[in-house]
This record gives structure tokens, C-alpha cells and sequence, in this order.
């Protein structure tokens, strides 16, 4: 196996060699053999281990084991704890989604602090075998069925090549000791249940079944391969990317076939998962959206648009008169003798007298109304941004300007006639949007 894993580290992961590593260690088979051939090897490894405090005296015993060989091996070793139970529960998180979180955040900020280039772990064959069928069971698209990546930016797995059983002959063959983790014998997890009773059923139906598996990823691989590059091409056909915003062009869009492969592809990255709910958003009403944690994904009449969910502003800015500001927009207030005669929508002339300083500049909020120049009566905003049929983001990123709670302006699109220049107006004020 020495040679094998040399020749897998030479051909497929020469960059590892000149390189400072960061070694997770359980105390486990998989990991005790990865570090011990590491270090057969001279590649400069320390060592990381993660007490999760999960299994009482048995977790403090692995924390022991580890630093016992790290000593015995001369390799510096980082430890740490945590309160795993606790972690999940405030964060709603099971006790393995925890721990995978914790021990991730951990080792990157070690490669910061100590200045060191990868993480490596011990993920091998059977592991990327359970992982497949994990996500074949729960439903996923070809990204799901391609297995664990040997490499994902500074994470690095050298031993998914290598079957268990591989590790097992090469641990008893050269004596290296480990410890056992009891929850392993456990069918509390998922992962168990199909390591324990669906696993070696496939293996006994084809005794070269994990040669076959292999295989089977490479195809997946190289069929993903060809996916990603058509739908490169036809990202660039379908979608329009202007000031932080991608613009699904719904026309040509659904002119596709399979354009809902398409989507998914497109949006998964920026992690959406409800996947009905995205192909109903295509015939929904304008207005309508859904969410992922950071991205928000709306209909606006022929586009689809997604962009980052805006942190809502509530402050309340201000200007007094003959001022400018820069800060939430840019805004000037002049008084001025006579009114231009032009039509530009970013300025408005209004009687002076007729406005409350200082005047306030807010975003819209839900029930503001004002009173339109060119109708008659009230509109509520809402439904004037409706009529206008300005997108959810355009709404968003509107102004108000008021005298006391009263609108003055919409400001760059309408004025409020209760405030406009009459015949008895004695002072006029020009408010300009810079």
C-alpha cells in the first residue's frame, strides 16, 4: 500500500510535497494510517485533533491516544473540545452536522494562525461508496452522485482510492495501532445502517463491486463535466448580470428543453434547494419570491431575479434647507428665485414655506400614502410602485422624502402636490437628486 499511495500522492497530488499539512486525526484506522504513511513518506504534517466530548471517558481516551503518538512520532499536534451537544442545540443542527461545522471552522483557523497550506483527512473508497447512497437515498441531482472530491480548495483526501479493506490488511501488516470508536457499531446513523447492511450485500452480489463503483464515478464525473460546460454556454444565452443583480430572461429561458436542469444548476451555489417552488415562481404573478439564507430569487414580468437578500435600512436620514448630503443618496436643497421650466425627474421645485424642517429621508413603509401631482385624491405607494410595475428591488432601493410625516417626494420619480409651487408661493426651494 506504500507504494501504491506514493505513486497516487506523485501522479495526482504532487503539490502536497513542498507543502506544510494539517493532518485531522480521531485517533481512528483511517486517519492513525494516513498520518503513519505521511510520515514514511517525510511530507511535513502536524497534527489536529477534535475532542467532542460526545462519548465521556472514551472521547478523553482518544484525545490521549493521540497525543501519545504524536509525541512518540515527533509531530506537533493542536487539540481543542467542544461542547458539540450544546453547539447543536442552540444552532438546530444534529449532533453530526455539528461536529463536521466545528471541527471545519477549527481547522481552517489553524491554517491561518500557523501559517499552514492544506487540510488533509482520511476519507477513503467505502467512505465516497456511503456518501453516494446517503445522497441516492434522500433524492439529489448528478452533483449528489459524483462522491466526495479529492480535493475542495484547501481541503485535500489522498486516501479515496483505497478501500477499507486496504487500510485493515495495511494497519495489521505493520502492527500500528488505533482506537475503535463505539458509535461506529451504532445503526443510530444513517451512514451506519447502510455500512453494516446494504454495503455488504452489493459486495457479495459483485466481489469486484468498488472497482465498479469507481468506474461508475468516473463516468458521472465525466458526464458533469459535459454538463458544466453546456451550461456555460447557455448561462451566457439566458442570463444578463448588471449591478449585483442576474437576470433570468424568462423567453428564452423556457425555450429550452429541460430548462429547469438548467436552473437548478445555476442556483444550487447560491443554496437553493426548494426546487418546486422555483419552477412555480416561473409562472408566478410579479411580486413573488423565495429565499435561500443569503440570496433572495423574485419574478418581475419576463425575468427571474436573483440577487443578494438587502439588509433593511429603518434609519431615518435628515436635511435642513439650502444643505447637501451624500449619505443615504445624494441630495441637495437650494432656495432659488424662479423655477426651471425643465422636466427632469431628478429635481422638483416646491413652495418652501409649506415644508417642516429638518426634512426626513426614510425608505417606503407599508400604509405610506401621498398625494400624486397630475391626479386627484391619495395613492397608497405601494400601489403606485404597483402601476409603475417597478421589480421588488427597484422598490427596495426607492427613497422617501417627507416634511414631518407628510411625502414631499418620491424622490426621483413623483412629487406630491400639496407641496408644489403656487401663484401666492412667495419662497421656492429646488430639491435635487445629485
Amino acid at each position: 500500500m506504500l507504494s501504491k499511495f506514493q505513486k497516487q500522492l506523485s501522479e495526482n497530488l504532487p503539490f502536497l510535497k513542498e507543502k506544510k499539512l494539517l493532518l485531522a486525526i480521531s485517533g481512528g484506522i483511517d486517519s492513525v494510517v494516513l498520518a503513519y504513511l505521511l510520515k514514511q513518506l517525510n511530507y511535513n504534517i502536524s497534527l489536529a485533533h477534535c475532542n467532542f466530548k460526545l462519548r465521556g471517558n472514551e472521547s478523553d481516551g482518544d484525545e490521549q491516544f493521540v497525543s501519545h503518538f504524536a509525541s512518540k512520532n515527533d509531530l506537533e499536534l493542536f487539540v481543542t473540545s467542544f461542547d458539540t451537544e450544546s453547539f447543536a442545540k442552540d444552532n438546530k443542527l444534529s449532533i453530526q452536522v455539528a461536529a463536521r461545522q466545528l471541527r471545519y471552522i477549527w481547522f481552517h483557523q489553524l491554517l491561518q494562525e500557523n501559517n499552514l497550506d492544506y487540510i488533509l483527512t482520511a476519507h477513503h473508497l467505502d467512505d465516497n461508496l456511503e456518501t453516494f447512497l446517503i445522497n441516492f437515498t434522500r433524492g439529489t441531482g448528478l452533483e449528489g452522485l459524483t462522491g466526495i472530491p479529492v480535493q475542495n480548495d484547501k481541503i485535500v483526501r489522498p486516501l479515496l482510492n483505497f478501500s477499507r479493506e486496504e487500510i485493515e490488511e495495511f494497519a495489521s501488516e505493520n502492527k500500528i495501532e488505533w482506537r475503535e470508536d463505539s458509535s461506529n457499531a451504532s445503526d443510530k446513523y444513517l451512514r451506519n445502517k447502510l455500512r453494516h447492511d446494504i454495503v455488504p450485500i452489493l459486495k457479495s452480489l459483485n466481489p469486484s463491486f468498488l472497482n465498479s463503483f469507481q468506474d461508475t464515478l468516473k463516468h458521472l464525473e465525466q458526464a458533469k463535466s459535459l454538463a458544466d460546460d453546456a451550461s456555460v454556454l447557455v448561462y451566457k444565452q439566458v442570463v444578463t448580470e448588471k449591478e449585483g443583480q442576474k437576470l433570468f430572461r424568462l423567453f428564452d429561458l423556457k425555450r429550452l428543453p429541460n430548462y429547469e436542469a438548467y436552473l437548478f444548476e445555476w442556483l444550487q451555489p447560491f443554496g437553493f434547494t426548494a426546487w418546486k417552488d422555483i419552477s412555480n415562481l416561473t409562472e408566478a404573478q410579479s411580486g413573488k419570491f423565495i429565499l435561500s439564507e443569503k440570496y433572495r430569487l423574485s419574478k418581475d414580468r419576463d425575468f427571474l431575479i436573483l440577487e443578494e437578500i438587502p439588509k433593511e435600512d429603518c434609519t431615518v436620514y435628515e436635511i435642513e434647507a439650502d444643505a447637501e448630503i451624500s449619505i443615504p443618496i445624494k441630495l441637495k436643497t437650494e432656495t432659488v428665485s424662479e423655477a426651471g421650466k425643465s422636466t427632469n425627474p431628478t429635481e422638483i421645485y416646491v413652495d418652501k414655506e409649506t415644508l417642516k424642517f429638518p426634512l426626513h429621508i426614510r425608505k417606503w413603509r407599508e400604509g405610506d400614502y401621498f398625494c400624486p401631482a397630475g391626479i386627484d385624491g391619495k395613492k397608497k405607494v405601494s400601489k403606485y410602485f404597483k402601476d409603475e410595475k417597478m421589480s421588488l428591488s427597484d422598490k427596495e432601493n426607492t427613497w422617501l422624502l417627507l416634511s414631518e410625516d407628510q411625502i414631499v417626494w418620491v424622490i426621483g420619480k413623483r412629487q406630491d402636490k400639496r407641496f408644489k409651487i403656487k401663484n401666492t408661493t412667495n419662497q421656492l426651494l429646488k430639491i435635487a437628486l445629485l
